[in-house]
């Protein structure tokens, strides 16, 4: 550090803590306002951070999926914990870019990519449903696309989100507020 601080002018070292220093400040302050650290969790609640996903967290809530599985249950890969991280890190990036600069559709879809995960999460919960009682048999995503059998959401529309989810379809959607992210111990010195 010596070394690297010894080769910019010495006018310029405070200068450059003083930027270094905004810039970390800011980047925290910003991590903790849209409770980043809530989505490593599997709490649906934390999709719920962004005021968009009411209808479908609203929907999800009242379905019967609700009492046993989460959203990530779902919508992120569960064959290991880096590939659940990475797709959600790369899900929510996409989500958060769209979001910010307002570009969200009136109904929100799943990418194609994310189609392909759902399927594979409903066919993992449901394998002896499938496969022992009804004796359905069971394809995957791929082989729907190619016509070969129809995906799990072309029979069961209503599952878990209703067949037609968007922002006007629940339009006083009642869900959990997220909490304040003001620490208790500044309230209280605000009252005061």
């Amino acid at each position: 550090m010596k070394k690297f601080l010894s080769q910019i002018p010495r006018q310029f070292v405070l200068p450059l803590f003083i930027v270094g220093g905004l810039i970390v400040g800011l980047g925290a302050y910003t991590v903790y306002m849209s409770r980043a650290h809530s989505y490593l969790s599997d709490d649906p609640k934390a999709c719920i951070n962004c005021h968009i996903m009411t209808p479908y967290y609203q929907t999800w809530n009242h379905s019967s999926h609700a009492q046993w599985s989460t959203c990530n249950d779902c919508h992120v890969p569960q064959d290991n914990v880096i590939s659940k991280y990475a797709f959600k890190a790369k899900d929510g990036l996409y989500h958060a870019a769209v979001f910010t600069v307002r570009k969200e559709p009136q109904a929100i879809r799943p990418r194609d990519e994310s189609y392909e995960v759902i399927m594979n999460n409903c066919i993992r919960c449901h394998t002896q449903l499938n496969t022992e009682f009804v004796k359905t048999g069971m394809i995957d995503y791929a082989d729907s696309q190619n016509g070969k059998g129809k995906a799990c959401w072309d029979c069961h529309t209503q599952v878990p989100h209703s067949k037609v989810s968007s922002l006007s379809e629940t339009p006083n959607a009642i869900v959990p507020l997220p909490a304040s992210p003001v620490p208790d111990w500044l309230k209280e010195r605000m009252k005061k």
